[in-house]
C-alpha cells in the first residue's frame, strides 16, 4: 500500500526505475555501494548467456579468420555504443536508459525502448529455460528422442519430465534469486556463472588440444566457402547471433546506480567486454577446431556424441551440467532489468518498484509465470533467437544509442559518434 510519505519518491519519466542506493530506507539488504568486481561480474554475466553456444557455428559459416574478426568488431561496437549511452546520460542528467531515450525522443521513444527491452529479455529467458529443459530432460527431433542428463542418470520418472524439472527449477532456483531488489545482491552468483563459462572453455580447449596432438582432427577452414549465391546470403544469418552476443545495455544503468563510485563505470564496461571477448574468442576457436565442419548450430549438441577420448561420457555430462547451471545463474540478472522495464512501461509515474512490495511481487510472479509457459510451448529456441535478435535486440544494442547520438539534444556528439552511429 502506498502511503502519503511515499509520494516524495514518485518518479517522472526521466528518473531511474529503481532508486539510487543513497536512499536511506532502500530495502533491507544493506546500503553499501556495489564494488568494482561485483559490477564486472554482473555485467559479464549479462553478456555471456546462451549466445556463446552459437559462436562456433558462426566461425563455421564465416571461416576462422573472418569469424574471429567479426567477434572482435562486435566487442568494439558494443563498447562504443555503451560509451555513448553513459556520456549522453550524464549530459541529460538521467539515470536510466529509458530516461535517456525519453529525453531525446519524448514519451513515445521511452515507451518503444522499454517495449524492446521487454521483448528482448522475455525472448532470452524463454530460450534459457528451453535449453535447461533440453539438457536436463532431453528433447525430441524428427521423431528421435535425445535423453537429458537426469534421464540418463535416474531413468524415466515423473520428476525427470521436462515440465516437472522446469517447475522445480523455477520454485527452488529462480524464485529465490529473482526476489532480490538490488542487482548487486547477485554478484556472487554472477561470479560463479562467469567461472562456469570459463570451465566450458577450458574443457573444450583441453579436448581440442589432445585431439590435435593425436592427429585426429585437422586445422579448420580459414575462409568462408562460397559456392553459389545462396551460400553468400547465408553469411548474413550470423548477424543476429553476433548482435545478441554482447547485448547488456539494459543493465548498464541499474549496475551504475548501485556503484560505490559511479565514475568507475567506464572501466567496468571495458573490463567486462574484454573478459567476455576472451571467453568468446576461445570458445569459438576451440569449438570450431574440435568439431570442424560437424559443428552444430548449438555446439552443446556436439557434446551428446562420443568425443573419441577416454572418459568421453563423463566430459559430456560435465559440459552440459556446468552450462545448465551457468544459464540458471544468468537468468536472474536478465530478469532484473526485464522487471524494471515492464514496471516502467505499465506504471510510468508510480513510486520505484523497490518501495512497493505488492507491485514488486505481483510483477515478478506474472513475468515468471509467462516465461514458464513460454518455455513449455515455444517449439524451438531458434524461433525465439531469430525473432528477438533481428528486432528488439538490435534496437536496444545499436539503433537507440545511434539515434540518441544523432539527435544530440545537448550538443555533445563528436565526429566519431556520428560516424559510428551511421
Amino acid at each position: 500500500m502506498i502511503t502519503f510519505n511515499d509520494r516524495k519518491y514518485r518518479r517522472s519519466p526521466r528518473t531511474p526505475l529503481l532508486p539510487h542506493q543513497k536512499h536511506g530506507d532502500y530495502g533491507a539488504e544493506g546500503l553499501d555501494g556495489a564494488s568494482f568486481s561485483g559490477a564486472v561480474f554482473n555485467l559479464s554475466t549479462t553478456i555471456v548467456g546462451a549466445g556463446i553456444m552459437a559462436l562456433p557455428a558462426t566461425l563455421k559459416r564465416l571461416g576462422m579468420v573472418p569469424g574471429l574478426i567479426m567477434i572482435v568488431l562486435g566487442a568494439i561496437l558494443t563498447e562504443a555504443s555503451i560509451g555513448m549511452i553513459l556520456r549522453f546520460s550524464k549530459a541529460s542528467k538521467t539515470a536510466s536508459y529509458s530516461g535517456l531515450v525519453g529525453d531525446a525522443f519524448g514519451g513515445a521513444g521511452r515507451t518503444v525502448l522499454q517495449a524492446c527491452v521487454v521483448v528482448n529479455n522475455v525472448g532470452m529467458l524463454v530460450v534459457y529455460m528451453i535449453i535447461i529443459g533440453d539438457v536436463l530432460s532431453g528433447t525430441s527431433s524428427d521423431g528421435v528422442h535425445y535423453s537429458g542428463v537426469m534421464e540418463e542418470w535416474f531413468g524415466e520418472h515423473w520428476w525427470t519430465r521436462r515440465s516437472s524439472l522446469l517447475l522445480l527449477t523455477t520454485l527452488f532456483v529462480f524464485a529465490p534469486l529473482i526476489s532480490f531488489k538490488r542487482v548487486d545482491s547477485l554478484r556472487y552468483t554472477s561470479a560463479l556463472s562467469v567461472g562456469l563459462a570459463v570451465v566450458f572453455v577450458v574443457i573444450t580447449a583441453g579436448v581440442a588440444i589432445i585431439k590435435l596432438i593425436s592427429g585426429s582432427i585437422a586445422m579448420p577452414r580459414l575462409l568462408p566457402e562460397l559456392v553459389d549465391q545462396a551460400s553468400f546470403w547465408k553469411l548474413f544469418t550470423t548477424v543476429p547471433i553476433l548482435v545478441t552476443a554482447y547485448i547488456c545495455h539494459h543493465n548498464i544503468h541499474p549496475i551504475e546506480n548501485e556503484l560505490q563510485d559511479p565514475t568507475q563505470m567506464k572501466s567496468i564496461v571495458r573490463t567486462s567486454i574484454r573478459l567476455c571477448l576472451s571467453v568468446y574468442v576461445a570458445t569459438s576457436f576451440f569449438g570450431f577446431l574440435l568439431f570442424g565442419e560437424h559443428t552444430l548450430d548449438d555446439v552443446l549438441a556436439n557434446f551428446d556424441a562420443d568425443l573419441g577420448i577416454p572418459h568421453s561420457s563423463l566430459i559430456n555430462d560435465a559440459v552440459r551440467v556446468s552450462y545448465c547451471i551457468h544459464l540458471m545463474l544468468v537468468f536472474p540478472i536478465v530478469f532484473f532489468s526485464l522487471r524494471l522495464n515492464l514496471d516502467g512501461l505499465l506504471f510510468p509515474h508510480a513510486i520505484p518498484i523497490a518501495f512497493d512490495n505488492q507491485r514488486f511481487f505481483s510483477v515478478t510472479a506474472a513475468l515468471m509465470s509467462s516465461i514458464f509457459l513460454g518455455a513449455n510451448f515455444v517449439p524451438s529456441i531458434w524461433d525465439a533467437f531469430q525473432f528477438t535478435g533481428a528486432t528488439a535486440t538490435v534496437s536496444v544494442g545499436f539503433i537507440f544509442p545511434a539515434a540518441v547520438a544523432l539527435r544530440d539534444t545537448h550538443g555533445i556528439a563528436t565526429k566519431s559518434d556520428r560516424l559510428a552511429s551511421w
